[in-house]
């Protein structure tokens, strides 16, 4: 784990260029910013254990820019109850809104899955195995081999 971070951060510090202050390089400058890339930077702001401002970056990736893989990771932190109160309805919801952006959109597929999976189980929504099936289908067809897998588990 220690070594990804690593490596994100190293992503982080090329997209940001030679002239990257050390004050870009902390949490909470990246809260406001209008850098696209904060979305990522708040998935190592989140594994550093700054959750409240991990949180605070990916509400606004997803309101500024509908941000499929900040809806994947705020859902995670409300199943896990890192740093929020566990809430499986909120954590549902935003898997459903990032399940529901268009094909062409950036992780979708990984959402469909997360999407699948929770209506299976039940996870702050009725288990409805029918939708589940279709919507891991559909996350099998972007590329999510868990989805197969998760497929083949459920008959």
């Amino acid at each position: 784990m220690k070594a990804i971070i690593r490596r994100i951060f190293g992503l982080l510090l090329i997209c940001l260029g030679p002239a990257a202050s050390a004050s870009e390089l902390g949490y909470d400058a990246y809260i406001d910013s209008p850098k696209r890339i904060k979305c990522m930077y708040g998935y190592v702001t989140a594994k550093t254990g700054n959750f409240d401002v991990a949180r605070q970056i990916f509400e606004d990736c997803i309101a500024r820019w509908n941000d499929v893989y900040s809806m994947i990771w705020l859902a995670q932190m409300y199943e896990s109850g890192s740093g929020v109160p566990v809430d499986l309805d909120k954590a549902a919801a935003l898997m459903e809104r990032g399940a529901n952006q268009p094909d062409e959109a950036s992780y979708v597929s990984l959402a469909r899955y997360h999407w699948g999976t929770a209506l299976a189980e039940g996870r702050g929504v009725k288990k409805d195995p029918k939708a589940a099936r279709m919507w891991l289908e559909r996350a099998s067809e972007g590329g999510q081999s868990e989805a197969d897998e998760y497929l083949l588990r459920m008959d």
